[in-house]
């Protein structure tokens, strides 16, 4: 599941100064490790149908270089305030956007939208020509970020137990 949890009351707030990078460090993927157990606790579903605790304790596993990327979003006293990931998919050149994540603090301050871009640039730097990504029917917000940024429904790519997943994907051959 890829998604940011849905505050509709919430109103924006100014811009973050943060620095996006790939997550190479043991602290790095820490950092990812912490951030991807609190999109879990943040989720609706239970992730253990994905293999969750292992992808966990595996990082960075299928999101490690050179057919994938783990990319963390520090502000400036280096906390991680967020995540996103690619990795591959069949056929080779399709991936699969994962974990996007965004602390609450980091949230309604255009983070969501700097991640998406990232993860789409790293994708087509990687030469994949299309992104696929799942989310939860109830997460409205990322489902408008993931519409502005070009992504369309499509059939499911996989099976999950999780009734209402929405798939979804789009093209890299232009930017979002």
């Amino acid at each position: 599941m890829t998604g940011l949890p849905n505050d509709p009351g919430r109103r924006p707030s100014p811009r973050l100064d943060l620095a996006l990078a790939p997550a190479r460090t043991p602290t790095d993927l820490a950092a990812a490790a912490a951030l991807f157990r609190d999109y879990a606790a943040s989720l609706s579903v239970d992730l253990g149908y994905q293999g969750f605790e292992a992808e966990v304790a595996g990082l960075p596993g299928a999101y490690a270089p050179p057919d994938g990327a783990l990319l963390l979003a520090r502000d400036a006293a280096g906390t991680a305030l967020g995540c996103v990931a690619l990795r591959p998919l069949a056929p080779p050149e399709v991936c699969e956007m994962k974990r996007l994540y965004l602390a609450p603090a980091a949230r309604g301050r255009g983070l969501g939208r700097r991640l998406v871009a990232a993860v789409l640039a790293e994708a087509r730097r990687l030469g994949y020509r299309e992104m696929r990504l799942d989310t939860l029917p109830d997460m409205a917000g990322a489902i408008a970020l993931y519409a502005r940024a070009g992504f369309r429904p499509i059939a499911p790519y996989y099976p999950t137990p999780v009734s209402g997943t929405l798939f979804l994907a789009r093209t890299l051959d232009e930017p979002a």
